[in-house]
């Protein structure tokens, strides 16, 4: 009897026991599934599907990247082929923009899609469907890439918004593309020679750093195919003309590189240095010109214009030297800025040259007695500085002699209405002495040949000019 009772009590305690055990199994289950439940809806909006969970390729450890690749397994430290002959690499470049030329530094910016071809049979992989593999930036940073760089470049950097922009592509046979965007700036050796009406070329050169041409052969792609580029638009250059070269570069510690280079000829637009510089020169010149038709007796204007006219044509020297470069040499506009400052400033010479022979003139007016003695020499210079014709008493020019014969052969019994004058002379030409002493005397004269003289000479100058540099 108590052995049956015993019995029960093992079984009803062993009864309870599963009951117990499995009340938290199933609590367990209905947490777990809550918390799939929970995890799915926050990404999938729902419940999971397990039949799309197998089919997605990224969650297999068969198909993984670096698996599939077998980055592992190589050293991808050594290039493809180590030991054996160069490898090549093509490349493509297509220009997106240049973004500044800087005359002052000599350089200018550029940004393009550089763009890389080469085979690596480590990283081929099986393929039924023979497609590629895209891949970003994490992944280049786990094999071998070509060490292109840019030579003669001051900064560079690849964009990096919003994601560094590198993108690569593996084939199953082995080809690699390889693209960047990238941005430098490169030093651009110009000539100012010609400023503004000069032509540059420029040239961006890529070259491997580490490989020389024993172990990397660089090569156009597409040939001159293989440069593209958008519409460019400058502000002060036209693009002529995009093309592109290869050349070797020699160094004596490492040996021959192969070098690409992508060549463009830049022309400035002469437009906005006409506007800025060559038409205001040429008005301050022509002003300065004003001066010879104002009267030589009124000092103060004819000084008043010619300063001003002299510290323009200061101001738009200074004004252009200041925003090119330091150079050694001479420069077009240089040559037309300080010429047409000397026609500026031979304009004030030449009224302080009529003054000054005005004074010598009525000086010897009144030595020789045809001033009035009552005329007080100091109150008529202070005024203006000179003298005035109406206070001074001037005689006529004496009648000119009768022109000789028209015909030399003839004699006087031919002309009987004309009598030949006693000790009659042939015109002799006026040594240069006398010609300077018939300027003193008529100071007027200056003025009158400076209004031909300064129009001819400036013109002349323009037309050797502009048809030597244009």
């Amino acid at each position: 009897m108590k052995v049956d009772v015993l019995t029960c009590l093992a079984l009803a305690a062993a009864s309870f026991a599963a009951v117990v055990t499995g009340g938290r199994s199933s609590s367990r289950r209905k947490n777990k599934e809550v918390f799939i439940g929970e995890n799915s809806k926050f990404k999938f909006g729902g419940r999971i599907d397990y039949k799309l969970k197998k089919q997605d390729s990224t969650k297999t450890l068969l198909i993984k990247s670096e698996q599939l690749l077998r980055i592992e397994e190589h050293d991808f430290a050594m290039r493809p082929g180590f030991g054996g002959a160069a490898i090549p690499v093509g490349i493509d470049v297509q220009v997106e923009s240049i973004d500044s030329i800087s005359e002052v530094n000599m350089d200018f910016t550029m940004t393009l899609y550089l763009r890389h071809y080469w085979k690596d049979e480590r990283l081929s992989f099986p393929s039924q469907t023979n497609q590629s593999r895209t891949f970003d930036s994490r992944l280049v940073k786990k094999i071998w890439v070509p060490d292109v760089f840019f030579v003669h470049s001051k900064r560079s950097f690849i964009h990096d918004t919003t994601m560094e922009n590198i993108m690569l592509r593996v084939y199953p046979d082995g080809n690699i593309l390889y693209s960047v965007r990238v941005t430098v700036t490169a030093l651009c050796s110009m000539d100012f020679s010609s400023f503004p009406l000069d032509t540059q070329n420029c040239s961006l050169e890529l070259e491997s750093y580490a490989y020389n041409e024993n172990d990397l052969m660089l090569y156009w792609k597409n040939g001159n195919d293989s440069l593209r580029t958008d519409e460019i638009v400058l502000s002060q250059f036209f693009i002529e003309h995009f093309h592109a070269s290869n050349g070797l570069a020699f160094y004596s510690s490492t040996g021959w590189y192969n070098r690409l280079f992508i060549n463009f000829i830049l022309r400035r637009h002469i437009f906005f240095f006409m506007l800025q510089t060559y038409f205001p020169t040429m008005l301050m010149v022509v002003l300065s010109w004003v001066s010879f038709w104002i009267d030589r007796r009124a000092v103060p204007a004819r000084v008043s214009l010619g300063i001003t006219t002299v510290l323009t044509m200061s101001t738009i020297i200074t004004g252009v030297s200041s925003s090119m470069p330091q150079v050694s040499y001479v420069k077009a506009v240089d040559i037309y800025m300080w010429t047409s400052f000397l026609f500026v400033f031979l304009s004030v010479i030449e009224y302080a040259a009529v003054n000054y022979c005005t004074t010598l003139e009525e000086m010897r007016k009144m030595k020789r007695g045809k001033i009035p003695s009552t005329f007080n020499a100091s109150q008529a210079m202070a005024f203006d500085g000179c003298f005035h014709d109406n206070d001074i008493e001037l005689t006529t020019f004496p009648r000119m002699a009768p022109p000789l014969t028209s015909d030399p052969l003839s004699t006087p019994s031919e002309n009987p209405g004309t009598r030949p004058r006693e000790g009659t002379r042939l015109r002799r030409q006026r040594s240069v002495r006398e010609n300077v002493d018939l300027l003193v005397n008529n100071s007027y004269m200056i003025d009158s040949y400076s209004r031909l003289a300064f129009p001819l000479s400036y013109l002349l100058f323009n037309t050797i000019y502009w048809s030597l540099y244009s």
